[in-house]
């Protein structure tokens, strides 16, 4: 987690120090915005990984139960006698 907020916190300064600088802005406003991005960018990232996280962990709990699910009713229908009928 820690990794990704650095991450988030990196990419979110370069963006918008690049962005600033590009504008022509003095070097005291690009670092500003920088740092404002870096805050947003680390924030972001942790959020979506939160997300991302939580849906891989649904997804394998879900394929975990499909999986039980299968294999209950596989043998439940090897468990289960076939009783012949008679034919008239």
């Amino acid at each position: 987690m820690r990794a990704i907020f650095l991450l988030g916190g990196f990419v979110g300064f370069l963006l918008s120090a690049a962005t600033s600088f590009y504008c022509g802005r003095s070097g005291n406003r690009v670092l500003l915005d920088g740092a404002v991005g870096c805050l947003a960018g680390g924030m972001l990232f942790r959020w979506f990984w939160s997300k991302l996280t939580l849906a891989l962990a649904d997804a394998v709990r879900t394929k975990r139960a499909a999986q039980r699910a299968m294999e209950e009713a596989a043998a439940a229908a090897k468990a289960t006698p076939v009783i012949p009928t008679k034919a008239r």
